[in-house]
């Protein structure tokens, strides 16, 4: 089995940090079913990863937590999928099912929670493993290669949507417009919501207007209305502050990042009058089902690049470059 793998971090400039290995044919276990990847989209977090912004769980490992493909085989013990079924892998790797947080419907927070492409091995590879309870059914809607980037990014702005409280009427800042960025307004104007878009990108603020957005401005910049809630998808902190600065009273941000280079010291007038400031931390199976079943309904776009799996090391180098447009797809 052909698989590219983390063996150190390393910047992903150059050759890269990632490695390709051959590894011995994968048997599922206990729970498990074998997912024989098509595809798998590639997230910032699999650069956070590789270049070591976030501390490796394991090493080595292979990245990839967006992969669509066929069951392959089924192991012991597992109802609901068959051999050739389609299905994914989100970032959610499994949970022990029995803590607190776990019976209160917070797997996200779950102390033994694992992860794809951090604690298990992921999607850049021709086939991994995954606990059958957490596998995504994948909407006929989608073909694998627009379905990829809906499993991670997609899947964690529906629930920062969710945690800022956003309903139908509501004034919604999006601070940065990425890959994730441009499903979560997709999201909001669903549901009647009037967006703004910040972001430094001249191009993006084109695609945002393009999509929807009620005003766009560059970064620093205040939209004309104080806003309900808020989302930050860049992982840079000032951005936090300029969120806070144009949220209405009782309003929330979320900063939905995994790594941050830090908030700096702020007035405490930016969180008077009952703001809310708030992190997203991974995501639910209810987080999965509930916005893929959306996505389907309604449509959702999404702008895959694809590239050959032995180009992985190009794909986070591109990322990194911020070359991508929409999402780069690692094709096997």
């Amino acid at each position: 089995m052909r698989a590219w793998q983390l063996a150190a971090p390393g910047p992903a400039d150059g050759r890269g940090p990632l490695v390709e290995a051959v590894r011995p044919p994968l048997e599922p276990g206990l729970g498990e079913v074998l997912l024989q990847v098509g595809v798998c989209a590639v997230c910032r977090t699999d650069l956070q990863l590789a270049e070591g912004d976030l501390d490796a769980h394991r090493l080595p490992i292979v990245p990839g937590h967006q992969a669509v493909g066929r069951i392959g085989a089924v192991g012991a013990g597992v109802d609901g999928w068959a051999v050739g079924d389609r299905a994914g892998a989100t970032w959610l790797a499994g949970a022990d099912g029995t803590c607190r947080y776990c019976r209160a419907g917070q797997e996200n927070l779950c102390p033994q929670a694992t992860f794809h492409g951090w604690d298990r091995d992921g999607g850049y590879a021709e086939a991994m493993l995954i606990r059958a309870d957490v596998a995504v059914p994948i909407p006929e809607a989608f073909d694998d290669l627009h379905a990829a980037p809906l499993l991670c990014g997609g899947v964690i702005g529906y629930r920062a949507l969710r945690l800022a409280g956003v309903e139908g009427g509501r004034r919604l800042g999006l601070y940065g417009f990425g890959a994730s960025a441009r499903l979560a307004i997709q999201v909001a104007l669903a549901w009647g919501c009037e967006v703004a878009v910040v972001s430094r990108s001249p191009v993006d603020l084109e695609r945002a207007e393009a999509m929807g957005a009620a005003w766009v401005g560059r970064s620093g910049e205040r939209p004309p209305w104080p806003l309900d809630a808020a989302v930050t998808f860049a992982p840079v902190g000032s951005v936090v502050l300029d969120a806070l600065g144009a949220l209405a009273p009782g309003g929330t941000v979320v900063v939905n990042a995994i790594h941050l280079d830090g908030i700096p010291a702020f007035d405490y007038g930016l969180l008077w009058e009952e703001r809310v400031l708030r992190s997203v931390a991974n995501v639910t199976r209810r987080d999965a089902r509930e916005f893929l079943a959306l996505a389907a309904s309604r449509g959702f776009v999404t702008e895959p690049e694809p590239l050959p799996l032995a180009e992985a090391n190009e794909a986070l180098r591109r990322l990194r470059a911020g070359e991508v447009a929409g999402a780069a797809v690692l094709v096997i």
